[in-house]
């Protein structure tokens, strides 16, 4: 098959070491064949970039695999590279062989036309074959490196948090439970379900954030990050939600807020740029094609000083502007997103990260201040969505941390652990997670969630 002298479309369209006169291996699926005269034009991609490499054939009766050819089929193709007669490309190659690997009949869904979203999530196995979803696909891997480089190159080290878990860390409930019980006949005591009897000998779900897990690692290593799949079970069919997505989540020993604040705003203009620099071809088609602003919105953000207030500063702010909001404003009330985007979009013009939350709206394990009313939680803002990242200081004091669990309605007992590192060496440390799926709906302008993930789980739904 040639699969180790192959060369890649991308290297052939980006100028990366071809010459003319090479005869380049490529192995590639069929875009579109067109005859013209007694000339037959084949169009092949190979998924390493957004264009075709064309492929020139002057004799068609000396292929006779050309009759089977069509939109779909996988082929090889081998010929001389010149530079191209028509329009649209730089280089074409001369076909002096071409065999198909595997034909694609006529019942084959991606014919050259526009194809609808919502047409396309129902066939996500042959979705990425489609210039969009090609294009997310590569810059969905591209930044997944970007975020490992990121976190290496400054000394933190990467940490695999356990999957399943007896624990909620963020204490709202909406978990996937995970279980080897039969689930017509589970084993009871006095009523209820018996999980002393199951794989775990107790009840056990899918993570909804390896935080608390990271907490442990951070204070044996001093910064580390994870980045893997996180579960959520809230039955939420908007643009923004889906049930399965990942996560990233540094953690920083002997770290207060501000510090937690300045990595965060560095990260995000760390991989804004990324995006801009190292994928810019596929950006290029997201500007042109889903969202014409997608270029000054991360620019917006990389050239910024994010403003920071507190949450007290953002609320007199949002209850004296004037303006009619959906949802009421007010000192306890949690910021909607209408709000997050008035005060970057219209007030600041620019990122913005508010600090100091009402303790009752936010999780268990966050500092409480002096005040005993506000807890060191920031939230990072930027235009067109709000609200990015989410972070605190986390409560190192036993005490207080033991209390705010109480407080929580939570089980002391399924956090001995968590607050043994308070008994042991505590230290001030901090941490923020950013949800991967949604950064990627920020920098390619996609509208959908479920457009960002190659297979996307939500309620009712879990093909592929």
């Amino acid at each position: 098959m040639d699969y180790f002298t192959r060369t890649k479309i991308r290297s052939i369209i980006l100028d990366e070491k071809i010459k003319i006169g090479e005869k380049p291996i490529i192995l590639g699926w069929v875009r579109s064949v067109r005859q013209s005269k007694n000339v037959i034009f084949v169009a092949v991609n190979d998924g390493s970039c957004m264009g075709t490499l064309q492929g020139v054939i002057s004799d068609p009766d000396s292929f006779p695999d050309l009759e089977k050819l069509s939109t779909g089929s996988s082929v090889r193709m081998v010929g001389e590279l010149v530079e191209s007669q028509g329009k649209g490309q730089k280089y074409e190659i001369t076909v002096e062989s071409l065999e198909l690997l595997g034909g694609a009949d006529e019942s084959y869904p991606l014919q050259k036309k526009r194809h609808s979203y919502e047409f396309l999530r129902e066939i996500a196995h042959l979705r990425p074959r489609t210039n969009t979803f090609g294009a997310v696909n590569r810059i969905r891997s591209k930044l997944a490196y970007a975020i490992h480089k990121f976190y290496q190159d400054r000394g933190f080290y990467y940490i695999h948090t356990p999957i399943i878990t007896a624990s909620d860390a963020e204490g709202a409930g909406d978990m996937f439970r995970v279980t080897t019980l039969d689930l017509e006949n589970p084993p009871r005591v006095d009523g209820k379900i018996d999980f002393n009897k199951d794989f775990f000998s107790t009840a056990t779900y899918l993570t909804v954030s390896g935080q608390l897990d990271g907490e442990l690692l951070a204070t044996a290593l001093g910064d580390i990050y994870t980045f893997g799949p996180t579960f959520r079970s809230e039955k939420s069919n908007t643009s923004r939600h889906v049930s399965e997505f990942w996560m990233i989540e540094p953690e920083m020993a002997f770290c207060e807020l501000d510090e937690d604040m300045q990595l965060a705003e560095e990260f995000l203009k760390y991989l804004f740029e990324y995006a801009l620099t190292e994928c810019a071809d596929d950006m290029e088609f997201f500007g042109k094609w889903i969202d014409k602003t997608v270029r000054e919105t991360l620019e917006g953000v990389i050239k910024s000083d994010f403003e920071r207030i507190t949450y007290t500063e953002a609320m007199d702010i949002l209850v004296k502007c004037g303006q009619k909001f959906e949802f009421p404003v007010g000192w306890g009330k949690d910021l909607q997103s209408e709000h997050e985007r008035y005060l970057t979009e219209k007030h600041f013009k620019k990122p913005v990260i508010v600090y100091d939350y009402p303790r009752e709206i936010k999780a268990f394990y966050m500092t409480v201040n002096d005040d005993g009313k506000t807890v060191r939680a920031m939230d990072v803002l930027v235009p067109k969505i709000g609200e990015i990242i989410g972070g605190s200081e986390r409560e190192h004091r036993h005490d207080v941390l033991r209390d705010r669990i109480v407080e929580c309605g939570l089980d002391l007992d399924d956090y001995d652990w968590y607050l043994d590192i308070r008994k042991y060496g505590t230290v001030p440390h901090a941490g923020f997670g950013l949800g991967f799926d949604r950064t990627l709906m920020y920098i390619t302008g996609m509208a959908n969630i479920r457009d960002v993930i190659p297979f996307p789980r939500v309620p009712r739904w879990a093909r592929f």
